[in-house]
C-alpha cells in the first residue's frame, strides 16, 4: 500500500527552492499555483515575474527533483505562466495601465540604439509579454523602417491607435509626417509630441513599453523622463573611448533625473571572421569598464553582423530573420536580463527583498 501524498507536504518541499534572483522561497512568494494530487501524481504551476525568465529552466528543474523527493510521489507535471509585477509608479497621463517603462538611450547617434530598443521589445513579445515600443527619437524616426510599418491603424475618435508589428504595438512621429518631411522641432513642441504619445495612444494594457529615445541629453529625454515615471533605463555604447564618455554623460543624465539604471549593452562588439579569428573593429571591453566604473549592470556584447543591417531595412528584425544567430542571442539574453531586473526592482520596492545584481 502507498502513502498517500498531501499537498502539505508538497508545499514543504517546495518551500525549499529558492527562486534565484529573488532570493526567496517558491511558496513564500506565492508562486505556485493550481497544485493538484491524483494518485500521486502532482501537478502544479510556477507563476513566474516574467515570461522571459532567464532562469525558467533552473527553477523547474530544482521543483521538480523537490517534489520527487516526497515519499509515494510517481510522477510531477509542471507548467509555467507569468504575471509581470507593476512597478508601483503612477502614470497619470495613460488611460491603460502600463506596468514597467523602459528608456533605451545613448550619449551620442550611430551605435545602435534603435537596433538594441527593436530586438528588446521583439525578444519580450516572442516570450509571451504584451509589449509596446514609443519610438521616442522624433528627430530621426527609423523604427517603423525597422518594422517594416508604413502607416497607423485609423484614430478611434480622438485617440491614435498603435500599428501592429510582431506581436509589440508601436507609435513614431515617422508614421505621423510625410515621408522625406523634415523634422525641425522647437523645446515647447518637442514636449507636447511626446506628452501626445503618453496621452492620446490606445496602447491597452502593457507589461513593458519600450521607449527608444532620440540620442544625447537633450529635450527629448528630459521631457520624457519627466512625464513618463520609467522604471529604468538601459545606455547603448560601442566599445571604443569616444563612444564610452558619450554613454557616460547619458548615464549621468538618468542618475540626475534619478531614474535607475538597469544595465549598460555594448554593440558592435566584435566581427567574427570566417577562418575562426575574431576582430575588435570599436576597440574591446569599454563597456565593462564602463559598467564597473559606474557600479551598474553589464547586461551583455553584440556582436557585428551585416544581417542587422539588412534586417533593419527589409523590416525584419534580427531575431526574426535569423532567431538563432549569434546577434539573435545575445540580444535575447539582454532581454532577459532587463526583465529580470525590472521584475526585481519591483517586487523589492514593494516588499523590501533584496536586490540582486544581474551578473
Amino acid at each position: 500500500m502507498t502513502n498517500t501524498v498531501t499537498k502539505e507536504a508538497v508545499l514543504a518541499a517546495l518551500s525549499k527552492v529558492q527562486e534565484p534572483e529573488l532570493h526567496k522561497d517558491l511558496v513564500t512568494l506565492n508562486m505556485i499555483r493550481a497544485l493538484e494530487i491524483k494518485d500521486n501524481i502532482v501537478s502544479f504551476t510556477i507563476m513566474l515575474t516574467t515570461p522571459a525568465c532567464p532562469l525558467k529552466t533552473q527553477i523547474e528543474k530544482e521543483a521538480r527533483q523537490a517534489v520527487m523527493s516526497v515519499e509515494g510521489i510517481k510522477s510531477v507535471s509542471i507548467k509555467f505562466d507569468s504575471d509581470v509585477p507593476n512597478d508601483g509608479r503612477m502614470r497619470g497621463l495613460l488611460s491603460m495601465p502600463i506596468r514597467n517603462a523602459i528608456a533605451v538611450g545613448s550619449g551620442k547617434g550611430g551605435v545602435g540604439k534603435s537596433t538594441v530598443s527593436v530586438n528588446i521589445a521583439v525578444a519580450l513579445a516572442q516570450s509571451g509579454a504584451r509589449v509596446g515600443l514609443m519610438d521616442a527619437d522624433i528627430y530621426g524616426p527609423n523604427i517603423p523602417t525597422m518594422l517594416g510599418v508604413e502607416r497607423l491603424p485609423p484614430p478611434k475618435g480622438q485617440r491614435l491607435i498603435p500599428a501592429q508589428a510582431y506581436g509589440l504595438k508601436m507609435i513614431s512621429m515617422g508614421l505621423l509626417v510625410k515621408p522625406g518631411q523634415p523634422l525641425i522641432w522647437r523645446g515647447p513642441m518637442l514636449n507636447s509630441a511626446i506628452r501626445q504619445f503618453l496621452g492620446d495612444v490606445e496602447w491597452g494594457e502593457l507589461d513593458y513599453l519600450i521607449v527608444d529615445l532620440p540620442p544625447g541629453t537633450g529635450d527629448a529625454s528630459l521631457s520624457l523622463a519627466q512625464a513618463l515615471p520609467l522604471s529604468g533605463a538601459v545606455i547603448v555604447t560601442l566599445p571604443q573611448l569616444v563612444s564610452l564618455e558619450d554613454a557616460s554623460r547619458g548615464l549621468n543624465m538618468f542618475r540626475t533625473l534619478e531614474v535607475p539604471i538597469l544595465g549598460i549593452v555594448e554593440n558592435m562588439s566584435y566581427l567574427d571572421l570566417p577562418d575562426g579569428t575574431r576582430m575588435d573593429i570599436f576597440g574591446s571591453g569599454g563597456g565593462e569598464q564602463l559598467a564597473q566604473a559606474s557600479q551598474t549592470n553589464f547586461l551583455g556584447k553584440v556582436p557585428i553582423d551585416q544581417n542587422v543591417r539588412i534586417g533593419g531595412d527589409s523590416g525584419k528584425p534580427i531575431l526574426v530573420s535569423y532567431p538563432e544567430s549569434p546577434v539573435a542571442n545575445a540580444l535575447r539574453e539582454i532581454a532577459q536580463k532587463v526583465a529580470a531586473q525590472v521584475s526585481v526592482s519591483a517586487l523589492s520596492a514593494k516588499n523590501e527583498l533584496p536586490i540582486n545584481i544581474v551578473e
